[in-house]
């Protein structure tokens, strides 16, 4: 499944905050309760807490994937901009705001997200594919789905009318990039 899309390629950089001025990078962002469904009971907020985050500070969606407790993405910014921290408060407050709205579900101090989120700089093409097909298999590996193309909460269907990727392709196990990077530490729990 994997795509060959070769208009990402930037250059290393040393720096720890990934301050990579127009960069692309795939984010997790996860909910307190790790056993909560409350992205894809209320899926249509968070697609609206996107784009308000997009209108304020524009950015590219190059794929995604929304899980019950958690949700992967993958941004490209404008050049000349580094600045992924504010536009995912932004998502995360507008979020918490409509569902606030429509029933009371937070923690003792309103909080319904992790406080904070994971973030990998996207250094080449290799990256680019080998993450999009992980964000796409993610449901398949949590047991929600027999295959990428029966979920919905996903980008893989516009890949698919594309033409970057089939419904037929299998994609066995995916691993990011970040676990391929680095030798298995025992006690260390799995990439999901």
């Amino acid at each position: 499944m994997a795509t060959s899309i070769d208009w990402h390629t930037f250059p290393m950089t040393d720096y720890r905050d990934n301050r990579v001025p127009g960069g692309t990078f795939f984010f997790t962002v996860r909910l307190l309760d790790r056993g909560s469904t409350l992205l894809t009971d209320h899926i249509a907020a968070f697609g609206d807490a996107i784009r308000q985050a997009r209108i304020r500070k524009p950015f590219h969606v190059d794929g995604w994937v929304v899980l019950p407790d958690h949700a992967h993405a993958m941004w490209t910014l404008p050049p000349g901009d580094h600045d992924c921290s504010s536009r995912w408060r932004a998502v995360k407050i507008a979020f918490s705001k409509a569902l606030r709205k429509s029933l009371a579900c937070a923690g003792d101090d309103g909080a319904i997200w992790a406080r904070q989120y994971q973030e990998f700089r996207v250094a080449n093409e290799a990256d680019y594919a080998a993450l999009i097909d992980y964000m796409h298999t993610n449901p398949v590996r949590h047991g929600l789905c027999p295959s990428p193309h029966e979920w919905q909460w996903s980008s893989v269907h516009r890949f698919i009318a594309a033409g970057l990727i089939t419904r037929q392709a299998e994609t066995g196990l995916v691993l990011p990039p970040w676990a391929m990077a680095r030798p298995a530490v025992l006690g260390t729990a799995p990439v999901r």
